[in-house]
């Protein structure tokens, strides 16, 4: 290593972008990048293996590819014996080695590691420059500008101001094709006749292997099989996967968006969100490949705009929640919830067809798409009054793509409710009309979506009823609820009783996490 590097750029796991702030302007020659495989970072949930492998070996292909570009890369492995187990640590012992005079980082993106860089200028006596991560359309002063008087902090609103930042699909000052959302247009079940494209699987090289060798022997009792590991972990193969899904799948992405069929775990989405986060994909890029192919005339619309949603939209958006509502935000629990998530939950063995599909594409492959999350895993966990912070602590674990400040937002407030209405209008909950509707699971069920009541009937249908009832005081006055309300007012007293005697017999039988 140099002796005469005078700044220390660490660099850390989601960080892999050549266009990072901390090293824009900075003289390669006189600078040491420090990257670093930590336990802490490793071991603070129980991370998916498949997840922990894709990260590492991203890792290491960045380093190299970094040295190629002439810079120097003080990197430390998992499985150094010297390994501290933690950034302060390996930052110390950075100091120590190459005597700095000053360290050149960028933000972190959560609040955990963020408290670490504040502290390292009093810890090291050295000066620390945080640098504003520019990948980011909105900075928090931004988002906070944004949502400041505001009664409601709805997406929508700020993705339109985030379009006309952009220009992206905009036709002078009003939207392309005159609306702003085209999500109506964007919820067609779809037919097991129609083609599903299949992402791109690439083979894992030496250094890939080498790491699933790793994560194989260190974290034995993770959930997820490695067996099936085909991600990129390379810009040029993660450009590779954009590639394929602006050709083959995004045009009948927005038709299908919401889409769910037994044994087709990928459909139309992009499967990019996870090198989109840890840095191998640039965002703003994407949304500009998308449009152009809308401009071209080889995506429609609905799937231009349903994409481009999901990126600057509501990507930023729960950023900006995050980062405003603080560390504490965690630990919300509006609807005071306290169940343990059942063990399921790490298994996939339970007989509701709906949950074991989606759980058990997230033990094989770190992945499901967001109406999956939304409303199979996350509507379950909400129906039975599952604990937020478990089911905080389960997203964040199981999918390849999640880091707490995109996670957090989107179980907590979106899924779970429990931030009492930051994020989401209402709680997205439903019976099993909504499965059936937009899905093939429930022809494959044991039980039916048609009962209601009994041990034969779907689940869904009495624990939606019995978690309005029992949440009757802090959701009444939703005004998205009012319908369902008013149904329930309806019923007949005796059928009520039944729906809570048949979810509550249900929730006595599901057996508590290990």
């Amino acid at each position: 290593m140099s002796a005469t590097a005078k700044t220390l750029i660490p660099l850390l796991g989601d960080q892999l972008s050549f266009d990072i702030a901390s090293l824009d302007g900075m003289d390669p020659a006189r600078s040491v990048i420090l990257m670093m495989e930590v336990a802490d970072e490793t071991a603070y949930v129980a991370h998916h293996r498949a997840k922990i492998a894709f990260i590492l070996s991203a890792m290491r292909h960045h380093a190299q590819t970094l040295r190629d570009a002439g810079w120097t890369v003080d990197y430390v492995t998992l499985d150094d014996p010297a390994n501290s187990g933690s950034f302060t640590g390996e930052v110390a012992g950075a100091i120590e080695r190459h005597k700095p005079d000053a360290i050149v980082v960028t933000e972190a993106g959560e609040w955990r590691v963020q408290a670490m860089l504040e502290a390292w200028a009093t810890r090291f006596a050295l000066p620390v420059d945080i640098q504003l991560d520019t990948r980011f359309l909105a900075t928090h002063a931004e988002f906070d500008t944004w949502a400041a008087g505001k009664k409601q902090l709805r997406m929508e609103f700020f993705y339109r101001e985030m379009r006309r930042k952009t220009g992206l699909l905009m036709d002078g000052d009003k939207p392309e094709g005159g609306k702003w959302n085209y999500d109506a247009e964007n919820r067609k079940p779809a037919a097991r006749s129609l083609f599903a494209p299949q992402p791109p699987r690439f083979a894992p090289d030496a250094v890939t292997r080498a790491v699933l060798d790793m994560v194989t022997a260190r974290f034995p009792d993770n959930i997820g099989s490695l067996e099936t590991f085909a991600f990129a972990t390379t810009r040029e193969d993660a450009l590779t996967a954009q590639t394929a899904f602006l050709d083959h799948a995004l045009p009948q992405f927005g038709d299908y968006q919401d889409a769910m069929l037994t044994g087709e775990p990928y459909l139309w989405h992009s499967i990019l969100s996870p090198y989109i986060n840890v840095g191998l994909l640039d965002p703003l890029h994407l949304c500009r490949e998308v449009e152009a192919r809308y401009r071209e005339g080889k995506v429609p619309l609905n799937s231009a705009e349903g994409f481009i949603r999901q990126i600057i939209g509501w990507r930023e958006y729960v950023r900006g929640i995050y980062w405003r509502e603080g560390p504490d935000y965690v630990a919300r629990n509006h609807l005071d919830a306290h169940r343990p998530l059942p063990d399921f939950y790490w298994t996939g063995k339970t007989a509701m067809h709906c949950l074991s599909q989606a759980i058990g594409q997230t033990i094989d492959h770190a992945y499901a798409h967001h109406i999956q999350r939304l409303m199979i895993t996350g509507n379950f966990a909400l129906l039975i009054g599952a604990d937020p912070a478990a089911v905080h602590r389960w997203y964040l674990e199981v999918y390849a793509d999640a880091y707490e400040w995109v996670e957090l937002p989107n179980t907590l407030g979106m899924s779970q409710f429990a931030d009492g209405g930051i994020l989401a209008s209402k709680p997205y909950c439903s019976g099993g009309a909504y499965i059936d509707r937009m899905s093939d699971y429930c022809g494959s069920c044991r039980y039916s979506v048609k009962q209601r009541t009994g041990p034969d009937a779907c689940p869904f249908n009495a624990l939606y009823w019995h978690f309005l009832d029992r949440n009757v005081g802090k959701l009444r006055n939703n005004q998205r609820l009012a319908m369902p309300y008013r149904t329930w007012e309806k019923m007949a007293e005796a059928d009520k009783q039944a729906l809570r005697d048949s979810a509550s017999a249900f929730l006595d039988s599901l057996a508590p996490s290990p």
